[in-house]
């Protein structure tokens, strides 16, 4: 079986998607709000929420990378997926998160996604990341900036307009 590694921070800890994950998981994707911003705007039903943690988890294996899932530390409760992700078709690297809504606003996604930069320059050797962040979608707009992130360019991508944001491995001075 395929190790995913653990990563723990203040409140959260970054581990597999399982099974356990599930049920939380296709309801935040079944969440209008949540998914408004990702792929199609559409939210998913079950089936396709299945299809959706099959496929995160499948790029671990293809690309020995991919999304976490997101757990309190203190209780274990299944609050997001941040992570890196780079399927066939997209532009780069990209880091992405998705809270489930009574977490959003709390420094959960800057929390996460720290990690995740941390661990695509220190432990996959990455020189620079991106977020692909529609143009309507101000909170990933003001993580995208909390991480140090700059707006580099604006896409179509998957029919919308799409700010790209860009992220580069720190030099060992700073």
């Amino acid at each position: 079986m395929l190790e995913i590694p653990v990563i723990i921070t203040e409140r959260l800890r970054l581990t597999a998607l399982a099974d356990k994950h599930f049920e939380t998981y296709a309801a935040m994707l079944a969440d209008e709000g949540t998914t408004r911003f990702v792929g199609d705007g559409q939210p998913l039903d079950r089936m396709n929420a299945w299809r959706s943690m099959a496929m995160l988890l499948g790029h671990w294996m293809l690309r020995g990378y991919g999304m976490w899932a997101l757990e309190l530390k203190e209780t274990g409760e299944f609050v997001g997926r941040a992570g890196l992700h780079n399927p066939e078709g997209w532009p780069d690297l990209e880091i992405g998160w998705m809270l489930r809504p009574e977490f959003r606003h709390q420094g959960l996604a800057t929390e996460a996604a720290r990690a995740v930069l941390a661990y695509a320059f220190q432990r996959l050797g990455a020189e620079r990341v991106i977020s692909l962040i529609r143009i309507e979608n101000s909170a990933s707009e003001r993580v995208a900036r909390r991480l140090g992130g700059r707006q580099s360019t604006t896409i179509d991508f998957l029919g919308s307009a799409t700010l790209v944001y860009t992220y580069h491995r720190p030099d060992e001075h700073g």
